[in-house]
Protein backbone atom coordinates (compact mmCIF):
# COMPACT_ATOMS: atom_id res chain seq x y z
CA UNK A 1 0.00 0.00 0.00
CA UNK A 2 1.43 3.37 -1.03
CA UNK A 3 2.01 6.15 1.48
CA UNK A 4 -0.63 8.28 -0.27
CA UNK A 5 -3.25 5.54 0.18
CA UNK A 6 -2.30 5.11 3.84
CA UNK A 7 -2.57 8.84 4.47
CA UNK A 8 -6.00 9.10 2.83
CA UNK A 9 -7.27 6.10 4.82
CA UNK A 10 -6.54 7.97 8.05
CA UNK A 11 -9.24 10.50 7.11
CA UNK A 12 -11.97 7.84 7.30
CA UNK A 13 -12.36 7.57 3.50
CA UNK A 14 -14.54 4.49 2.87
CA UNK A 15 -14.34 3.87 -0.89
CA UNK A 16 -11.67 2.08 -2.90
CA UNK A 17 -8.21 3.57 -3.54
CA UNK A 18 -6.25 1.94 -6.37
CA UNK A 19 -2.71 2.61 -7.53
CA UNK A 20 -1.83 -0.55 -9.45
CA UNK A 21 -0.26 -0.24 -12.89
CA UNK A 22 -3.29 -1.52 -14.82
CA UNK A 23 -5.65 0.97 -13.16
CA UNK A 24 -3.32 3.93 -13.59
CA UNK A 25 -2.81 3.04 -17.25
CA UNK A 26 -6.56 2.80 -17.85
CA UNK A 27 -7.17 6.21 -16.28
CA UNK A 28 -4.24 7.90 -18.02
CA UNK A 29 -6.36 8.78 -21.05
CA UNK A 30 -9.95 9.63 -21.92
CA UNK A 31 -11.40 10.08 -25.44
CA UNK A 32 -8.92 12.85 -26.21
CA UNK A 33 -5.49 12.67 -27.83
CA UNK A 34 -3.74 13.26 -24.49
CA UNK A 35 -2.24 10.95 -21.89
CA UNK A 36 -1.30 11.76 -18.28
CA UNK A 37 -0.66 9.06 -15.71
CA UNK A 38 -2.29 9.69 -12.31
CA UNK A 39 -0.84 8.73 -8.95
CA UNK A 40 -4.08 7.29 -7.62
CA UNK A 41 -7.68 6.55 -8.55
CA UNK A 42 -10.27 7.09 -5.80
CA UNK A 43 -13.82 5.72 -5.90
CA UNK A 44 -15.79 7.66 -3.25
CA UNK A 45 -18.56 5.66 -1.63
CA UNK A 46 -20.68 8.73 -0.91
CA UNK A 47 -20.62 12.52 -0.78
CA UNK A 48 -18.85 12.47 2.57
CA UNK A 49 -15.93 10.67 0.93
CA UNK A 50 -15.68 13.51 -1.62
CA UNK A 51 -15.55 16.01 1.23
CA UNK A 52 -12.85 13.96 3.00
CA UNK A 53 -10.72 13.86 -0.15
CA UNK A 54 -11.00 17.62 -0.52
CA UNK A 55 -10.06 18.17 3.12
CA UNK A 56 -7.09 15.86 2.67
CA UNK A 57 -5.78 17.82 -0.32
CA UNK A 58 -6.23 21.09 1.57
CA UNK A 59 -4.35 19.80 4.58
CA UNK A 60 -1.44 18.46 2.51
CA UNK A 61 -1.20 20.94 -0.38
CA UNK A 62 1.63 23.01 1.11
CA UNK A 63 3.67 19.90 1.83
CA UNK A 64 2.85 18.31 -1.57
CA UNK A 65 2.05 21.14 -4.03
CA UNK A 66 1.17 18.81 -6.91
CA UNK A 67 -1.76 17.15 -5.11
CA UNK A 68 -5.09 17.74 -6.88
CA UNK A 69 -8.48 16.16 -7.62
CA UNK A 70 -9.87 15.53 -11.11
CA UNK A 71 -13.46 14.35 -11.47
CA UNK A 72 -14.24 11.54 -13.90
CA UNK A 73 -17.10 9.20 -14.67
CA UNK A 74 -17.39 7.55 -18.11
CA UNK A 75 -14.14 9.02 -19.45
CA UNK A 76 -15.69 10.10 -22.78
CA UNK A 77 -14.24 13.62 -22.59
CA UNK A 78 -12.63 14.63 -25.90
CA UNK A 79 -10.71 17.65 -24.63
CA UNK A 80 -8.52 15.94 -22.03
CA UNK A 81 -10.64 17.25 -19.18
CA UNK A 82 -10.83 13.95 -17.26
CA UNK A 83 -7.12 13.16 -16.88
CA UNK A 84 -4.41 14.49 -14.58
CA UNK A 85 -1.21 13.56 -12.76
CA UNK A 86 -2.51 13.37 -9.18
CA UNK A 87 -5.81 11.86 -7.93
CA UNK A 88 -8.64 10.88 -10.29
CA UNK A 89 -12.02 10.80 -8.52
CA UNK A 90 -14.27 8.29 -10.31
CA UNK A 91 -17.95 8.84 -9.53
CA UNK A 92 -19.31 6.07 -11.75
CA UNK A 93 -18.79 3.14 -9.37
CA UNK A 94 -20.78 4.30 -6.32
CA UNK A 95 -22.19 7.81 -6.83
CA UNK A 96 -24.44 6.64 -9.64
CA UNK A 97 -27.95 6.70 -8.20
CA UNK A 98 -30.98 8.04 -10.04
CA UNK A 99 -32.66 9.39 -6.94
CA UNK A 100 -36.01 10.69 -8.10
CA UNK A 101 -37.87 11.17 -11.39
CA UNK A 102 -41.29 12.64 -12.17
CA UNK A 103 -42.76 14.27 -15.26
CA UNK A 104 -41.21 17.69 -14.65
CA UNK A 105 -37.89 17.04 -12.93
CA UNK A 106 -35.34 14.47 -11.86
CA UNK A 107 -32.48 14.20 -9.37
CA UNK A 108 -29.41 12.04 -9.85
CA UNK A 109 -25.77 11.59 -8.88
CA UNK A 110 -22.97 12.39 -11.33
CA UNK A 111 -21.98 8.79 -12.03
CA UNK A 112 -25.43 7.82 -13.35
CA UNK A 113 -25.33 6.87 -17.02
CA UNK A 114 -27.59 8.88 -19.29
CA UNK A 115 -28.86 5.69 -20.96
CA UNK A 116 -30.23 4.45 -17.60
CA UNK A 117 -31.58 7.89 -16.71
CA UNK A 118 -33.34 8.07 -20.09
CA UNK A 119 -35.16 4.80 -19.42
CA UNK A 120 -36.49 6.24 -16.16
CA UNK A 121 -37.67 9.46 -17.81
CA UNK A 122 -39.45 7.51 -20.58
CA UNK A 123 -41.69 6.04 -17.86
CA UNK A 124 -42.92 9.59 -17.18
CA UNK A 125 -43.07 10.61 -20.86
CA UNK A 126 -40.26 13.09 -20.13
CA UNK A 127 -36.85 13.85 -21.56
CA UNK A 128 -33.58 15.56 -20.67
CA UNK A 129 -32.95 16.78 -24.22
CA UNK A 130 -29.35 18.01 -23.96
CA UNK A 131 -27.72 14.61 -24.43
CA UNK A 132 -24.60 14.40 -26.66
CA UNK A 133 -23.91 11.92 -29.47
CA UNK A 134 -22.28 9.68 -26.84
CA UNK A 135 -25.63 9.29 -25.06
CA UNK A 136 -25.16 5.50 -24.76
CA UNK A 137 -21.79 5.96 -23.05
CA UNK A 138 -21.81 9.25 -21.11
CA UNK A 139 -22.88 10.07 -17.56
CA UNK A 140 -24.91 12.94 -16.17
CA UNK A 141 -21.85 14.28 -14.36
CA UNK A 142 -20.00 14.59 -17.65
CA UNK A 143 -22.99 16.34 -19.20
CA UNK A 144 -23.12 18.86 -16.34
CA UNK A 145 -19.39 19.51 -16.18
CA UNK A 146 -19.04 19.94 -19.95
CA UNK A 147 -22.38 21.72 -20.44
CA UNK A 148 -23.23 19.12 -23.05
CA UNK A 149 -25.48 19.54 -26.02
CA UNK A 150 -26.28 17.52 -29.08
CA UNK A 151 -28.77 16.85 -31.80
CA UNK A 152 -31.69 18.42 -29.90
CA UNK A 153 -29.85 21.60 -28.89
CA UNK A 154 -31.33 23.47 -31.85
CA UNK A 155 -34.79 23.21 -30.29
CA UNK A 156 -34.02 22.86 -26.59
CA UNK A 157 -30.59 24.34 -25.87
CA UNK A 158 -27.86 22.88 -23.69
CA UNK A 159 -27.51 21.32 -20.25
CA UNK A 160 -27.21 24.63 -18.38
CA UNK A 161 -30.85 25.32 -19.33
CA UNK A 162 -31.97 22.28 -17.32
CA UNK A 163 -29.85 22.27 -14.15
CA UNK A 164 -32.12 23.55 -11.34
CA UNK A 165 -29.72 23.03 -8.46
CA UNK A 166 -26.64 21.07 -7.47
CA UNK A 167 -24.90 19.73 -4.40
CA UNK A 168 -21.37 21.05 -4.65
CA UNK A 169 -18.20 20.37 -2.66
CA UNK A 170 -16.39 23.70 -2.37
CA UNK A 171 -12.63 24.06 -2.01
CA UNK A 172 -12.93 24.11 1.80
CA UNK A 173 -14.21 20.54 1.65
CA UNK A 174 -17.81 21.38 2.60
CA UNK A 175 -20.74 20.21 0.50
CA UNK A 176 -23.46 22.81 0.04
CA UNK A 177 -26.50 23.28 -2.21
CA UNK A 178 -26.14 25.78 -5.06
CA UNK A 179 -29.25 27.22 -6.72
CA UNK A 180 -30.50 30.56 -8.10
CA UNK A 181 -30.77 33.30 -5.47
CA UNK A 182 -32.87 36.43 -5.25
CA UNK A 183 -31.12 39.70 -4.45
CA UNK A 184 -32.11 39.38 -0.78
CA UNK A 185 -30.86 35.80 -0.56
CA UNK A 186 -27.59 36.84 -2.20
CA UNK A 187 -27.03 39.59 0.39
CA UNK A 188 -27.48 37.03 3.18
CA UNK A 189 -25.01 34.64 1.50
CA UNK A 190 -22.39 37.34 1.11
CA UNK A 191 -22.74 38.31 4.77
CA UNK A 192 -21.61 34.83 5.87
CA UNK A 193 -18.10 34.73 7.34
CA UNK A 194 -17.17 31.30 5.96
CA UNK A 195 -15.65 30.17 2.65
CA UNK A 196 -19.05 30.03 0.95
CA UNK A 197 -19.71 33.65 1.86
CA UNK A 198 -16.33 34.69 0.46
CA UNK A 199 -17.05 32.88 -2.82
CA UNK A 200 -20.42 34.57 -3.27
CA UNK A 201 -19.05 37.98 -2.30
CA UNK A 202 -16.01 37.59 -4.51
CA UNK A 203 -18.02 36.43 -7.53
CA UNK A 204 -20.66 39.14 -7.12
CA UNK A 205 -18.03 41.88 -6.92
CA UNK A 206 -16.08 40.45 -9.85
CA UNK A 207 -19.15 40.35 -12.09
CA UNK A 208 -20.68 43.62 -10.88
CA UNK A 209 -17.40 45.53 -11.30
CA UNK A 210 -16.94 44.16 -14.83
CA UNK A 211 -20.61 43.86 -15.71
CA UNK A 212 -20.60 45.47 -19.16
CA UNK A 213 -17.39 43.76 -20.28
CA UNK A 214 -18.66 40.36 -19.16
CA UNK A 215 -22.04 40.77 -20.85
CA UNK A 216 -20.32 41.91 -24.07
CA UNK A 217 -18.00 38.89 -23.98
CA UNK A 218 -20.83 36.39 -24.43
CA UNK A 219 -20.13 34.55 -27.70
CA UNK A 220 -22.52 35.53 -30.48
CA UNK A 221 -23.42 31.94 -31.36
CA UNK A 222 -26.32 29.65 -30.46
CA UNK A 223 -24.19 27.29 -28.35
CA UNK A 224 -20.89 27.52 -26.52
CA UNK A 225 -18.86 25.57 -23.94
CA UNK A 226 -15.81 27.78 -23.55
CA UNK A 227 -14.57 29.68 -20.50
CA UNK A 228 -16.87 30.28 -17.53
CA UNK A 229 -20.33 31.56 -18.47
CA UNK A 230 -20.25 34.52 -16.10
CA UNK A 231 -22.65 36.54 -18.30
CA UNK A 232 -25.42 34.18 -17.14
CA UNK A 233 -24.64 34.34 -13.40
CA UNK A 234 -25.83 37.83 -12.41
CA UNK A 235 -28.65 39.81 -14.01
CA UNK A 236 -29.26 43.30 -12.69
CA UNK A 237 -32.73 43.50 -14.20
CA UNK A 238 -34.12 40.28 -12.71
CA UNK A 239 -32.03 40.44 -9.54
CA UNK A 240 -31.22 36.72 -9.90
CA UNK A 241 -27.75 35.46 -9.02
CA UNK A 242 -27.12 31.87 -10.13
CA UNK A 243 -23.70 30.31 -9.50
CA UNK A 244 -24.77 27.08 -11.20
CA UNK A 245 -24.25 28.95 -14.48
CA UNK A 246 -20.53 29.22 -13.71
CA UNK A 247 -20.21 25.68 -12.35
CA UNK A 248 -22.02 23.94 -15.23
CA UNK A 249 -19.41 23.60 -17.96
CA UNK A 250 -16.48 24.30 -15.61
CA UNK A 251 -15.04 20.78 -16.10
CA UNK A 252 -14.63 20.30 -12.36
CA UNK A 253 -12.12 23.17 -12.11
CA UNK A 254 -14.17 25.06 -9.49
CA UNK A 255 -15.27 22.19 -7.24
CA UNK A 256 -17.00 18.81 -7.35
CA UNK A 257 -20.68 18.18 -8.12
CA UNK A 258 -22.15 15.30 -6.11
CA UNK A 259 -25.83 15.64 -7.07
CA UNK A 260 -27.90 17.56 -9.61
CA UNK A 261 -31.60 18.30 -10.06
CA UNK A 262 -32.78 18.71 -13.65
CA UNK A 263 -35.82 20.18 -15.32
CA UNK A 264 -37.31 17.84 -17.92
CA UNK A 265 -39.38 18.47 -21.05
CA UNK A 266 -42.33 16.60 -22.46
CA UNK A 267 -41.28 13.75 -24.74
CA UNK A 268 -42.95 14.20 -28.14
CA UNK A 269 -45.02 11.24 -29.32
CA UNK A 270 -44.06 11.29 -32.98
CA UNK A 271 -41.00 12.20 -35.00
CA UNK A 272 -40.14 12.15 -38.66
CA UNK A 273 -37.00 12.57 -40.70
CA UNK A 274 -36.36 14.24 -44.03
CA UNK A 275 -32.97 13.34 -45.51
CA UNK A 276 -31.20 15.42 -48.17
CA UNK A 277 -28.21 14.28 -50.19
CA UNK A 278 -26.23 17.33 -51.36
CA UNK A 279 -23.75 17.04 -54.24
CA UNK A 280 -22.18 20.35 -53.27
CA UNK A 281 -22.48 22.90 -50.46
CA UNK A 282 -22.74 26.08 -52.50
CA UNK A 283 -26.40 26.58 -51.56
CA UNK A 284 -25.99 26.06 -47.80
CA UNK A 285 -26.14 29.76 -46.98
CA UNK A 286 -29.59 29.99 -48.57
CA UNK A 287 -30.81 26.47 -47.79
CA UNK A 288 -30.25 26.50 -44.01
CA UNK A 289 -32.48 29.54 -43.31
CA UNK A 290 -35.23 27.94 -45.41
CA UNK A 291 -35.03 24.79 -43.31
CA UNK A 292 -34.90 26.70 -40.02
CA UNK A 293 -38.01 28.67 -41.02
CA UNK A 294 -39.95 25.40 -40.64
CA UNK A 295 -38.68 25.09 -37.02
CA UNK A 296 -37.22 21.56 -37.11
CA UNK A 297 -36.31 19.74 -33.91
CA UNK A 298 -32.90 18.88 -35.35
CA UNK A 299 -30.81 19.78 -38.38
CA UNK A 300 -27.85 17.42 -38.45
CA UNK A 301 -25.30 16.52 -41.09
CA UNK A 302 -22.41 14.22 -41.89
CA UNK A 303 -20.09 13.95 -44.86
CA UNK A 304 -19.36 11.30 -47.46
CA UNK A 305 -16.41 9.95 -45.45
CA UNK A 306 -18.67 9.28 -42.45
CA UNK A 307 -21.27 7.47 -44.58
CA UNK A 308 -18.66 5.31 -46.32
CA UNK A 309 -17.02 4.52 -42.98
CA UNK A 310 -20.36 3.34 -41.59
CA UNK A 311 -21.02 1.14 -44.58
CA UNK A 312 -17.50 -0.29 -44.54
CA UNK A 313 -17.71 -1.28 -40.88
CA UNK A 314 -21.37 -2.32 -40.88
CA UNK A 315 -20.60 -5.68 -39.18
CA UNK A 316 -19.27 -3.85 -36.12
CA UNK A 317 -22.82 -2.72 -35.27
CA UNK A 318 -24.03 -6.32 -34.80
CA UNK A 319 -23.00 -6.76 -31.12
CA UNK A 320 -24.61 -3.45 -30.13
CA UNK A 321 -27.84 -3.79 -32.10
CA UNK A 322 -28.52 -7.53 -31.97
CA UNK A 323 -29.26 -9.64 -35.05
CA UNK A 324 -32.81 -8.43 -35.74
CA UNK A 325 -32.04 -4.70 -35.62
CA UNK A 326 -28.76 -5.23 -37.45
CA UNK A 327 -30.55 -6.96 -40.33
CA UNK A 328 -33.04 -4.08 -40.43
CA UNK A 329 -30.13 -1.66 -40.61
CA UNK A 330 -28.36 -3.61 -43.36
CA UNK A 331 -31.49 -3.89 -45.52
CA UNK A 332 -32.35 -0.26 -44.80
CA UNK A 333 -28.98 0.88 -46.11
CA UNK A 334 -29.35 -1.02 -49.38
CA UNK A 335 -31.52 1.62 -51.14
CA UNK A 336 -29.19 4.37 -49.93
CA UNK A 337 -26.21 2.49 -51.34
CA UNK A 338 -27.97 2.15 -54.69
CA UNK A 339 -28.66 5.88 -54.71
CA UNK A 340 -24.96 6.51 -54.20
CA UNK A 341 -24.25 4.78 -57.53
CA UNK A 342 -25.52 8.02 -59.08
CA UNK A 343 -22.80 9.90 -57.20
CA UNK A 344 -21.75 10.10 -53.57
CA UNK A 345 -23.08 13.28 -51.94
CA UNK A 346 -20.71 15.72 -50.29
CA UNK A 347 -23.08 16.14 -47.35
CA UNK A 348 -26.05 14.24 -45.92
CA UNK A 349 -28.56 16.48 -44.11
CA UNK A 350 -30.99 15.08 -41.52
CA UNK A 351 -34.00 17.29 -40.77
CA UNK A 352 -36.15 15.92 -37.95
CA UNK A 353 -39.59 17.13 -36.92
CA UNK A 354 -41.49 16.27 -33.76
CA UNK A 355 -45.18 16.54 -33.05
CA UNK A 356 -48.11 15.27 -30.99
CA UNK A 357 -49.70 13.50 -33.97
CA UNK A 358 -48.40 11.63 -36.98
CA UNK A 359 -50.27 13.96 -39.34
CA UNK A 360 -48.57 17.04 -37.88
CA UNK A 361 -45.17 15.46 -38.47
CA UNK A 362 -46.02 14.34 -42.03
CA UNK A 363 -47.39 17.74 -42.98
CA UNK A 364 -44.32 19.57 -41.70
CA UNK A 365 -41.99 17.21 -43.57
CA UNK A 366 -43.97 17.62 -46.80
CA UNK A 367 -44.02 21.42 -46.46
CA UNK A 368 -40.27 21.51 -45.94
CA UNK A 369 -39.72 19.11 -48.83
CA UNK A 370 -41.77 21.33 -51.13
CA UNK A 371 -39.90 24.45 -50.03
CA UNK A 372 -36.55 22.84 -50.85
CA UNK A 373 -37.55 21.54 -54.28
CA UNK A 374 -35.34 24.01 -56.18
CA UNK A 375 -32.08 22.68 -54.73
CA UNK A 376 -30.04 20.10 -56.57
CA UNK A 377 -30.39 17.47 -53.85
CA UNK A 378 -31.88 14.02 -53.63
CA UNK A 379 -34.40 13.32 -50.87
CA UNK A 380 -35.65 10.37 -48.87
CA UNK A 381 -39.13 10.24 -47.32
CA UNK A 382 -40.54 6.68 -47.14
CA UNK A 383 -40.27 6.12 -50.79
CA UNK A 384 -37.88 8.92 -50.34
CA UNK A 385 -37.84 8.47 -46.33
CA UNK A 386 -40.60 9.66 -44.08
CA UNK A 387 -40.52 8.18 -40.61
CA UNK A 388 -42.81 8.59 -37.67
CA UNK A 389 -40.62 6.27 -35.61
CA UNK A 390 -36.86 6.22 -35.37
CA UNK A 391 -36.84 2.71 -36.85
CA UNK A 392 -36.51 3.53 -40.54
CA UNK A 393 -34.30 6.53 -39.92
CA UNK A 394 -32.04 4.64 -37.51
CA UNK A 395 -29.50 3.96 -40.25
CA UNK A 396 -28.79 7.67 -40.51
CA UNK A 397 -28.74 8.29 -36.75
CA UNK A 398 -26.29 5.41 -36.29
CA UNK A 399 -23.96 6.91 -38.89
CA UNK A 400 -24.22 10.33 -37.26
CA UNK A 401 -23.88 9.23 -33.63
CA UNK A 402 -21.31 6.48 -34.02
CA UNK A 403 -18.80 8.08 -36.40
CA UNK A 404 -16.30 8.96 -33.67
CA UNK A 405 -16.43 5.53 -32.05
CA UNK A 406 -15.93 3.90 -35.45
CA UNK A 407 -12.87 6.03 -36.05
CA UNK A 408 -11.42 5.21 -32.64
CA UNK A 409 -11.95 1.48 -32.85
CA UNK A 410 -11.75 0.47 -36.51
CA UNK A 411 -9.06 2.45 -38.28
CA UNK A 412 -5.98 0.65 -37.01
CA UNK A 413 -3.07 2.44 -38.68
CA UNK A 414 -4.19 5.94 -37.59
CA UNK A 415 -5.75 7.38 -34.44
CA UNK A 416 -8.39 10.01 -33.76
CA UNK A 417 -6.91 13.42 -33.01
CA UNK A 418 -9.78 15.65 -31.85
CA UNK A 419 -8.12 19.06 -31.90
CA UNK A 420 -10.38 20.93 -34.38
CA UNK A 421 -13.45 18.94 -33.44
CA UNK A 422 -16.04 21.30 -32.01
CA UNK A 423 -16.14 24.79 -33.50
CA UNK A 424 -19.26 26.88 -34.09
CA UNK A 425 -19.77 29.35 -36.91
CA UNK A 426 -23.18 30.91 -37.47
CA UNK A 427 -25.02 29.14 -40.32
CA UNK A 428 -25.17 32.17 -42.62
CA UNK A 429 -21.36 31.95 -43.01
CA UNK A 430 -21.08 28.21 -43.68
CA UNK A 431 -21.20 28.26 -47.49
CA UNK A 432 -18.15 30.53 -47.43
CA UNK A 433 -16.50 29.07 -44.34
CA UNK A 434 -16.61 25.29 -44.97
CA UNK A 435 -14.62 25.29 -48.23
CA UNK A 436 -11.87 27.21 -46.44
CA UNK A 437 -11.80 24.61 -43.65
CA UNK A 438 -11.61 21.82 -46.23
CA UNK A 439 -8.71 23.64 -47.86
CA UNK A 440 -6.80 23.68 -44.55
CA UNK A 441 -7.51 19.97 -44.03
CA UNK A 442 -6.21 19.24 -47.53
CA UNK A 443 -3.16 21.47 -47.02
CA UNK A 444 -2.05 19.40 -44.02
CA UNK A 445 -3.02 16.10 -45.69
CA UNK A 446 -5.39 15.19 -42.87
CA UNK A 447 -7.80 12.30 -43.28
CA UNK A 448 -10.90 13.53 -41.46
CA UNK A 449 -14.62 12.97 -41.14
CA UNK A 450 -17.03 15.89 -40.84
CA UNK A 451 -20.30 15.72 -38.90
CA UNK A 452 -22.24 18.27 -36.97
CA UNK A 453 -25.28 20.18 -35.88
CA UNK A 454 -25.85 22.20 -39.02
CA UNK A 455 -28.69 24.27 -37.56
CA UNK A 456 -26.29 25.63 -34.92
CA UNK A 457 -23.28 25.77 -37.23
CA UNK A 458 -21.51 23.38 -34.83
CA UNK A 459 -19.09 21.00 -36.55
CA UNK A 460 -17.06 18.02 -35.40
CA UNK A 461 -14.03 17.44 -37.62
CA UNK A 462 -12.06 14.44 -36.39
CA UNK A 463 -8.71 13.98 -38.16
CA UNK A 464 -7.03 10.59 -38.24
CA UNK A 465 -3.30 10.84 -37.60
CA UNK A 466 -0.26 8.84 -36.56
CA UNK A 467 0.43 10.83 -33.41
CA UNK A 468 3.46 8.69 -32.60
CA UNK A 469 5.01 10.01 -35.83
CA UNK A 470 6.86 13.33 -35.22
CA UNK A 471 5.89 14.54 -38.69
CA UNK A 472 2.19 14.21 -37.88
CA UNK A 473 2.64 15.75 -34.43
CA UNK A 474 4.24 18.79 -36.03
CA UNK A 475 1.00 19.39 -37.96
CA UNK A 476 -1.11 19.86 -34.84
CA UNK A 477 -0.28 23.41 -33.82
CA UNK A 478 -0.15 25.06 -37.28
CA UNK A 479 -3.33 23.31 -38.43
CA UNK A 480 -5.10 24.23 -35.19
CA UNK A 481 -3.97 27.83 -35.50
CA UNK A 482 -5.30 28.14 -39.03
CA UNK A 483 -8.69 26.61 -38.24
CA UNK A 484 -9.11 28.52 -34.97
CA UNK A 485 -8.16 31.84 -36.55
CA UNK A 486 -10.67 31.16 -39.32
CA UNK A 487 -13.42 30.37 -36.78
CA UNK A 488 -12.69 33.57 -34.83
CA UNK A 489 -12.56 35.60 -38.06
CA UNK A 490 -16.21 34.64 -38.61
CA UNK A 491 -17.15 35.49 -35.00
CA UNK A 492 -17.50 31.87 -33.94
CA UNK A 493 -16.75 29.80 -30.86
CA UNK A 494 -13.95 27.25 -30.57
CA UNK A 495 -16.19 24.83 -28.67
CA UNK A 496 -19.93 24.32 -28.88
CA UNK A 497 -20.09 21.17 -26.75
CA UNK A 498 -16.78 19.45 -25.98
CA UNK A 499 -15.37 22.22 -23.77
CA UNK A 500 -11.84 23.58 -23.31
CA UNK A 501 -9.77 21.09 -21.33
CA UNK A 502 -6.18 20.69 -22.43
CA UNK A 503 -6.86 21.27 -26.10
CA UNK A 504 -8.76 24.58 -26.19
CA UNK A 505 -7.97 26.09 -22.79
CA UNK A 506 -4.77 27.62 -24.20
CA UNK A 507 -6.93 29.46 -26.78
CA UNK A 508 -9.17 31.36 -24.39
CA UNK A 509 -7.01 34.47 -24.67
CA UNK A 510 -7.34 34.40 -28.47
CA UNK A 511 -11.10 34.01 -28.26
CA UNK A 512 -11.92 36.42 -25.42
CA UNK A 513 -8.95 38.76 -25.14
CA UNK A 514 -6.60 39.40 -22.18
CA UNK A 515 -9.18 41.23 -20.02
CA UNK A 516 -11.68 38.36 -20.03
CA UNK A 517 -8.94 35.79 -19.56
CA UNK A 518 -7.91 37.58 -16.37
CA UNK A 519 -11.56 37.56 -15.23
CA UNK A 520 -11.70 33.80 -15.87
CA UNK A 521 -8.46 33.36 -13.92
CA UNK A 522 -9.90 35.43 -11.08
CA UNK A 523 -13.01 33.21 -11.09
CA UNK A 524 -10.84 30.15 -10.70
CA UNK A 525 -8.95 31.78 -7.83
CA UNK A 526 -12.12 32.83 -5.98
CA UNK A 527 -13.49 29.29 -6.09
CA UNK A 528 -10.19 27.43 -5.82
CA UNK A 529 -7.42 29.60 -4.35
CA UNK A 530 -4.95 26.73 -3.98
CA UNK A 531 -5.67 25.18 -7.39
CA UNK A 532 -6.73 21.81 -6.01
CA UNK A 533 -9.38 21.08 -8.67
CA UNK A 534 -8.38 19.81 -12.12
CA UNK A 535 -5.34 22.01 -12.87
CA UNK A 536 -4.07 22.74 -16.40
CA UNK A 537 -7.60 23.03 -17.81
CA UNK A 538 -9.57 26.02 -19.07
CA UNK A 539 -8.09 29.33 -17.82
CA UNK A 540 -5.20 27.42 -16.23
CA UNK A 541 -4.23 25.71 -19.51
CA UNK A 542 -0.92 26.11 -21.32
CA UNK A 543 -0.19 24.71 -24.79
CA UNK A 544 3.40 23.67 -23.97
CA UNK A 545 2.06 21.56 -21.10
CA UNK A 546 -0.75 20.15 -23.23
CA UNK A 547 1.52 19.35 -26.19
CA UNK A 548 3.97 17.55 -23.90
CA UNK A 549 1.19 15.11 -22.97
CA UNK A 550 -0.03 14.11 -26.41
CA UNK A 551 -0.16 10.34 -26.68
CA UNK A 552 2.80 8.71 -28.36
CA UNK A 553 1.66 5.09 -28.10
CA UNK A 554 -1.67 3.33 -28.62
Amino acid sequence: MSELVKDIRTTGFKGELLADDATLEAYSHDASMFEIKPRLVAYPLDSEDVELLTHFINNNKKKHPHLSLTARSAGTDMSGGAINDSIIVDFSKHLNMIIDVDHNSATAQPGAYYRDFDIKTIEHNSLLPSYPASRDLCTLGGMVNNNSGGEKSLEYGKTDNYVKSIDFVFADGVRRPVAPLTRGQLIKKMAKKDFEGRVYKGMYELIENNYDSIKAAKPNVSKDSTGYHLWNVWDRETGIFDLTKAIVGAQGTLGLVTKAQFDLVNRRKHSGLLVLFLKDIDDLGELIPKVLAHKPATLECFDDATMLLGMKFLPSFLPRLGLKKWLQLAFGLAPTGLQFLKGIPKLVLMIEFNGETEDIVRNRIKATHADLAKYSARYEINGFEEDTTEGKSEKFWIMRRQSFQLLRSKVKDKHTAPFIDDFVVNPEHLAEFLPQVRKIIKKYKLLATVAGHLGDGNFHIIPLMKLEDPADRRKLLPAMKEVNHLVLKYGGSLSGEHNDGLVRGPWLKEMYGPEMLEIFKRTKYIFDPDNIFNPHKKADADWDYSFSHIRDHF
